[in-house]
């Protein structure tokens, strides 16, 4: 039994007993010996109740802590044994941060040889781990992909297993044969492509300590792989990037076609998604698209769009989330739970200077590059709706 289904036995047996104490005292409010030991004898079932409650629940504790993470991330600052904080090292360590500033202002003329210790097999330098973990911010906050992706950080090419095929029950005679099912596995890849962004800066602009240069090359190193990111998760091909939710081989599963939008085919798509994959479920959407959307109503005469009444939640559609993205494709709508789009997040990122190349207008510009791949590890986990005539739409008022 459930503790929930002890605690209302419990509850019950309580009630009854008090019910038979209450049918069974005579006329001075006494019992009879008989009935004395009958009474004990529900108390004690009561009593046990509690105590195999009490037991459950303390089993229910054990089991929760030991069902946590072993390697739980460590938020603080490590701390020595005498109270002192430990020096950080490596990448880590802010001589490390100081000496990649430093020669970035430099034009890399002068490098510590503490940089050394972040060489990159292209010949440019790692980033510091600030400076990656603030570049991963930048991107997951313009990246939408990677807010609702399941993100993998991988040393090699990495392999995850799908079930193909699963056994099935099947009815069999008193005494019949038992048939086996072969469950099947197929394997996905995650590879990495190679994803670089430069930015120039003026020479002027480089020796002037007042210029925040840290701040502005994460700024837009961050945000010009954000936006190509998001366009390959979305759209990408598969070939030289990662494969998009929206491609149409190996993207998430076409449930229909329709010529027009409308509100029924927004509640047709909601409910082409098998039921296991609605709990966590949330649309992906053109901005272009919502207008439209935003007009649509129900049986009811209530317009399906919600409007979020938090800042930074997102809208809500027939009460799922809905999230909008510039390089969503306009004839079409996902509609599905994308922790089942991975991201392969290869090594670490690193910035390289390239002075030659520019050295004629008095400019410097700095290469990051990075190595991710994204896929769909199941197809039938997101729903596409496509719009024929929204792409012929958008043509004709962009011109």
């Amino acid at each position: 039994m459930t503790i929930l289904e002890l605690r209302e036995a419990r509850n019950k047996a309580w009630q009854g007993a008090k019910a038979f104490v209450e049918s069974k005292r005579d006329k001075d409010g006494l019992l009879s010996e008989e009935d004395a030991k009958a009474y004990a004898d529900m108390e004690k079932k009561i009593k046990d109740y509690s105590v195999e409650i009490e037991r459950m629940e303390q089993m229910e504790a054990l089991e929760n802590e030991l069902n946590k993470p072993v390697n739980t991330p460590i938020v603080t600052k490590p701390m020595k044994a005498d109270g002192k904080d430990k020096a950080k090292t490596g990448r880590a360590s802010d001589e490390y941060r100081e000496g990649m500033l430093k020669a970035l202002r430099t034009n890399f003329k002068q490098v510590s040889n503490v940089l050394q210790e972040g060489v990159d097999a292209d010949g440019g330098y790692l980033v510091p781990e600030e400076y990656d973990h603030r570049l991963i911010q930048k991107m997951e906050g313009a990246n939408i992909m990677r807010s609702l992706g399941h993100v993998i950080t991988t040393s090699g090419e990495h392999k995850i297993n799908i079930a193909a095929t699963k056994p099935a029950a099947a009815w069999i005679e008193e005494g019949g044969a038992l048939t086996f099912g072969d469950a099947t596995f197929d394997q996905i890849l995650l590879d990495a492509h190679k994803l670089h962004v430069a930015i120039k800066v003026t020479e002027e602009l480089l020796y002037d300590n007042a210029f925040g240069l840290e701040n502005y090359i994460i700024d837009e190193f961050g945000k010009a792989l954000a936006n190509a990111e998001e366009d390959a998760f979305l759209n990408g091909s598969g070939v030289g990037q990662p494969l998009g939710l929206f491609a149409e081989t190996g993207g998430g599963t076409v449930a229909k076609t329709v010529t027009t939008l409308t509100a029924d085919d927004i509640v047709n798509l909601i409910y082409a998604l098998k039921r296991g994959y609605r709990k966590d479920a949330s649309f992906i959407v053109n901005d272009q698209t919502i207008a439209q959307i935003r007009t649509f109503k129900d049986n009811n005469g209530a317009y399906m769009w919600q409007p979020s009444l938090q800042q930074g939640e997102p809208d809500k559609l027939l009460g799922y989330p809905v999230h909008t993205s510039q390089f969503a494709p306009v004839d079409a709508i996902a509609f599905g739970d994308y922790s089942y789009y991975n991201i392969g997040d290869r090594g670490t990122r690193s910035f390289k200077q390239l002075v030659e190349l520019f050295a004629g207008n008095g400019m410097i510009a700095y290469v990051a590059k990075e190595r991710v791949d994204g896929k769909l590890i199941l197809p039938e986990a997101v729903q596409i709706l496509k719009i024929s005539g929204a792409a012929a739409t958008a043509k004709t008022v962009s011109k």
